[in-house]
């Protein structure tokens, strides 16, 4: 099964968010890019058990920096999730292809990406204010499923299109 989209975590922290945004990776058939500096190993324990026995499912691309990775992601459409002030995550119309980045656990996106593509920044809306911001994995999980659904929908209403038809 083909790859709808890509997640990219930019330099995660937390092992167990990692491992259980790869968990996620594995059940959509997406892929995962690992931007660096990641300060753990992928064979750390709590890395391990957050993805269960799925590691094998995983299509994973590891890049030492944003400027290894940058190049790799070349045409194709990228956007960054962030606490704050931006459009909702289900403004964009998503396609097959599309890469959703999400920056660390404690510090969110670098401000340079920030910067660099204001115009490619959603966020998941926080109806509560003494709340900051979500788990990593959560939010990753959000807006991957909102992509899908979107990707889904189009295809479904795509004319000659099987799936989502009675033939078969």
């Amino acid at each position: 099964m083909d790859a709808a989209l890509e997640i990219g975590l930019i330099a995660p922290r937390i092992p167990p968010n990692t491992g259980n945004v790869a968990r996620l990776c594995a059940a959509t058939c997406s892929i995962l890019h690992l931007i660096g500096p990641v300060p753990f190993s992928l064979r750390e324990r709590a890395v391990r058990r957050a993805g269960l026995d799925y590691w094998p499912e995983v299509t994973l691309r590891r890049w030492e920096s944003w400027e290894e990775f940058r190049p790799a992601a070349e045409g194709c459409r990228l956007f960054f999730f962030e606490t704050g002030p931006y459009p909702a995550y289900t403004e964009p119309l998503y396609r097959r292809g599309d890469i959703l980045l999400f920056g660390q656990e404690t510090r969110g996106l670098p401000p340079r990406l920030l910067t660099a593509y204001r115009d490619n920044l959603f966020t998941i809306p926080i109806p509560n204010p003494k709340v900051r911001s979500l788990n990593l994995a959560n939010a990753v999980s959000i807006v991957l499923y909102e992509a899908l659904r979107q990707i889904a929908e189009r295809e479904r209403k795509i004319p000659g299109s099987m799936e989502g038809s009675d033939a078969g």
